[in-house]
């Protein structure tokens, strides 16, 4: 009666081998897909949206998360200091607070002749 018992123990085993390695094989490959489809695109963005932010200048037109648009008038460290509205409103921002550049106060400085964006 052993020896059947033995044959059964060695498949048992082996088959409990196979599942660990294919338990684990899924994990990397979850842990994979995670990665390159969730966070490295999140990655790309914020680096490019702290690009945008740092290039800020003096006359660029802003908008910010609130919604308010106006014109940059002086940057100090991380706060923009903007006018925006007919009576020339002065409102003070972090910089963390600008959601997009609508317009570019010297748009050569920013692209070539082409239209494309050039590196600094």
């Amino acid at each position: 009666m052993q020896a059947i018992l033995r044959p059964l123990d060695a498949a048992a085993a082996a088959n409990t081998a196979g599942s660990s390695i294919t338990m684990i094989v899924m994990i990397v490959v979850m842990v994979a897909v995670f990665y390159f489809f969730l966070y490295r695109p999140q990655k790309k963005q914020e680096r490019e949206t702290q690009e945008m932010r740092n290039s800020i200048e003096i006359g660029d037109v802003i908008s910010t998360v609130g919604g308010i648009i106006g014109v940059v008038v002086r940057i100090k460290d991380d706060m923009l200091l903007i006018e925006s509205g007919a009576d020339r409103t002065r409102i003070q921002i972090q910089k963390w607070a600008v959601r997009g550049v609508e317009e570019r106060a010297h748009p050569q400085a920013h692209e070539d002749k082409d239209g494309k964006k050039l590196k600094k």
